[in-house]
Order: C-alpha cells, then sequence, then structure tokens
C-alpha cells in the first residue's frame, strides 16, 4: 500500500467520528508511528481537517459534520475533468484559484495509480486557445492583477456566505471611483473578463461590475437572504450588456452614424453592437446609436463598415474623419 492509499484508508477510519488512536492506524496499516504521523501531516496540508486530542485516551478523528466520500472515476471521467480544468485554467484570473489548486490536490490523492499518468499529462494532451483581442473594443482587454483576483475571491466569500461587500469601482466615464454596497447574487465570465453581478443597496436594483476594475473590496458583517427567483442565467446571452449600454446612453454622449441595411445586419450578429439601438432613417438607411464618442473606437467600425457609412453626430468627429478620409484619398491617389 503506497501513502496515497494510506491516506484515503486513515480518511475512511476517521469518518466514523470517534476517536482512532496513532498506534491502532499504525497497526492497522502495519507502519511505524512516525510515518502515521508524517501521513496526518499531509492530510492536513491538504485541507482536511482533522481534530487531535492528546493523551491516553486521545486520537484523530475528523471535524464534526465533515465527510470526504472515497472517490472512484473511471478513465473517461478522468479525461472530461481534465478537460473541465484546462478550460477553466484558460482564462486570466480565477475566482478563489487558490481553493482550486487545494481541490485538484485533494482529487489527485484520492484517485487510483492508473490515472496518475494521465493527470500528469494533462497540460500536454489538453490546450485551450485563449479568446484573441478585440480589435474594435480594446477596452475589454484587461492584464491580470492582485485587485482583480482579490475582488474575485471576496465577492465570492460573500455570495457564499450571504453577506454584503462594500468596495469601490472606477468607471472610465468618471474621473473619480465610486463606492458601492453590494449583495453579492453572481458571477459572471465573457470575453476572458470576469464581472459581478448583485443588486446595489443604493439603487435598489441589480448591477454589474467589471471585477478588474474593483478596489478595496471587503466582505461586511450585514447577512442578506439571496432571492430564490434570481438566475445568472438571465443575464447571459449579452442581456448584462444590453442593460449596460440603456446606463450609458443616459451617463454620457453617445454617437449617431447611418448605415445601410445590410451593414445593420452584419452588425446586429456582432456580440457588442447587436445591443445599440438601431432606428430606421429616412432614405431607407438605419441610424444607429452608440454610448461613445471615443474616435479611437467610431473610427475603425466607420473604415472597417465602409461605403455607405455616414458618421452624423458629434459634428467634430464627422468633420475630423472627413479630413482623414482626404488624406488618406490623396496618399492613394494614382500618379498621372
Amino acid at each position: 500500500m503506497n501513502a496515497i492509499e494510506r491516506a484515503l484508508g486513515i480518511l475512511l477510519l476517521l469518518t466514523g467520528g470517534r476517536l482512532v488512536s496513532a498506534t491502532t492506524l499504525a497497526e492497522r496499516f502495519g507502519v511505524s508511528l512516525r510515518t502515521i504521523y508524517r501521513d496526518i501531516d499531509r492530510l492536513l496540508s491538504l485541507g482536511i481537517p482533522i481534530d487531535a486530542e492528546r493523551g491516553a485516551e486521545g486520537g484523530y478523528r475528523l471535524s464534526k459534520d465533515y465527510l470526504q466520500p472515497p472517490v472512484a472515476l473511471t478513465r473517461n471521467e478522468t479525461a472530461a475533468l481534465l478537460t473541465a480544468l484546462a478550460l477553466v485554467r484558460g482564462s486570466q484570473i480565477l475566482p478563489l484559484a487558490s481553493d482550486l489548486h487545494a481541490a485538484e490536490q485533494k482529487l489527485v490523492a484520492s484517485l487510483p495509480k492508473a490515472v496518475h499518468s494521465l493527470l500528469s499529462q494533462a497540460d500536454r494532451i489538453i490546450g485551450i486557445e485563449p479568446v484573441p483581442a478585440d480589435i474594435f473594443h480594446s477596452q475589454t482587454k484587461a492584464e491580470p492583477h492582485e485587485g482583480w483576483q482579490s475582488a474575485l475571491d471576496a465577492f465570492m466569500a460573500g455570495l457564499l456566505e450571504n453577506r454584503r461587500v462594500r468596495f469601490k469601482h472606477v468607471n472610465p466615464l468618471r474621473q473619480k471611483p465610486r463606492e458601492h454596497d453590494v449583495e453579492p447574487y453572481g458571477i459572471l465570465y465573457d470575453r476572458n473578463l470576469w464581472y459581478l453581478a448583485g443588486r446595489s443597496v443604493d439603487a435598489d436594483d441589480i448591477k454589474i461590475y467589471r471585477a478588474d476594475r474593483v478596489a478595496e473590496i471587503e466582505v461586511s458583517g450585514f447577512r442578506f437572504t439571496p432571492p430564490k427567483d434570481f438566475s445568472i442565467k438571465t443575464l447571459l446571452g449579452g442581456a448584462w450588456l444590453s442593460q449596460a449600454m440603456r446606463r450609458w446612453e443616459k451617463e454620457g454622449p453617445s454617437a449617431r452614424i447611418k448605415i445601410t441595411q445590410g451593414q445593420a445586419r452584419v452588425l446586429a450578429s456582432d456580440w457588442y453592437y447587436r445591443h445599440a439601438i438601431f432606428s430606421p432613417a429616412t432614405d431607407g438607411k438605419v441610424l444607429i446609436s452608440i454610448p461613445t464618442i471615443k474616435k479611437a473606437q467610431l473610427f475603425p467600425l466607420i473604415r472597417w463598415l465602409g461605403p455607405g457609412t455616414e458618421l452624423i453626430e458629434p459634428e467634430e468627429l464627422r468633420i475630423e474623419f472627413a479630413e482623414e478620409l482626404s488624406a488618406m484619398s490623396q496618399a492613394h491617389a494614382c500618379p498621372d
């Protein structure tokens, strides 16, 4: 019997709730007391709550209400689990990343030797390609940082404990961070970014916060009862983005672009622009309202759409874009 098999056997013996002495464990597995002590230390390092009592009547037992059932996975089940883990690790930041690592260690410790080699080759046989950068929406890319991880972990802690979280959220449209008191309802992963969903106590409404823009987050002592009818699925399919766009339209200026009906059909299939406002124009074309006036976002879009596109507002960007087109036209003019 190897150390992993013996550790699993010790767990099974300790699940009864009664104290089991180190001497009894040593006799049961035919090893020395020193070996049993090392086995117990190994289990503790994996996060398994083992209580120890000293004295002649002392021994070990699992903490109350803790149960570590034996795990028996087939080769196919193991491969499926490895694929899922590889997919999750494809993201830049993971909620409770350290806990995921500990959980994987526990899983490895409980699996038979036949699949250990498969586990050790997981990174070699399963590859997940990350989502490439979106050149039209550079603001949807963020580099990992410690604050991002802390925001996810604290939000998850509040979610699991039904406690409010307090944090500052940095909105690029505002100069100063704004403080929020939120009841965590769920988390959402979209295009390499994590979003926090919860009820804003001040606004009394469900809002979405980008995790990488959260700072100084803490779990408060205020408990709440989560609504039974809430499901994060209601925010999938871009529903959260559609809600955010309606809010952005109220908070800042928007650009208006006239496009052809064919171009409108193309944009209606885009993950981002399909949530903009489309309305008919008088000449049979379509007006699209986008809640931004940043030329770094608008100009590439207009150039990509090509002929048939006209920037209506804001006027100053319309003039600047016309000057850019004139310069490009002169650069590409054929010599006489």
